[in-house]
């Protein structure tokens, strides 16, 4: 296979180079068994609340994304008033923190509406990652509108949003 040239060192032993690559080799190698091995990547998707939930009415949900220890996401609802009713309308968060299982967020303003949501992020029991309704989040919505007068007419209710499934064989 290799025809020998720069292999072997004066005493007719492996070249160092060679060691070290072979090292290199088998230390990645076993890293990614044990991982696999130990289900490191299923139990980090299973604890990571990255993902969609529903929202308020059928097709409507919430997008979380955890990333290096910070939460962001955004809502992708229907419009409801005259003008952009109907109308499919992504709101991003404007701020957002998860803090153990406290989540709260607040998205900016489209077409004078937005939201704050308060509550807890929670794993339902009996559920596992890959079926609906894994994780919940609850807690208190408010929507705030502005009229035609530029008044906020905040709307709050409590509120329960469901996991979708998660995807757990993507590396």
């Amino acid at each position: 296979m290799f025809s020998g040239v720069g292999m072997r060192s004066s005493r007719g032993g492996l070249s160092t180079a060679l060691l070290v690559l072979i090292a290199i080799f088998v230390s990645g190698s076993s890293a990614r068994s044990c991982a696999w091995q130990s289900g490191a990547k299923v139990s980090d998707a299973a604890d990571d609340p990255s993902g969609m939930y529903t929202f308020l009415r059928d097709g409507e949900f919430v997008q979380l994304t955890l990333e290096d220890g910070k939460i962001s996401g955004y809502i992708s609802r229907f419009g409801d008033s005259d003008s952009d009713k109907g109308t499919f309308i992504d709101q991003f968060f404007d701020k957002a923190t998860l803090d153990g299982d406290r989540l709260s967020f607040t998205t900016k303003t489209v077409h004078g509406t937005w939201y704050e949501f308060v509550g807890v992020l929670t794993k339902v029991a009996g559920k596992q990652p890959a079926q609906e309704g894994y994780r919940a989040m609850k807690g208190t919505l408010i929507q705030h509108a502005t009229d035609a007068n530029k008044a906020d007419k905040p709307r709050q209710r409590e509120v329960e949003f469901k996991s979708f499934p998660q995807d757990l064989s993507k590396p």
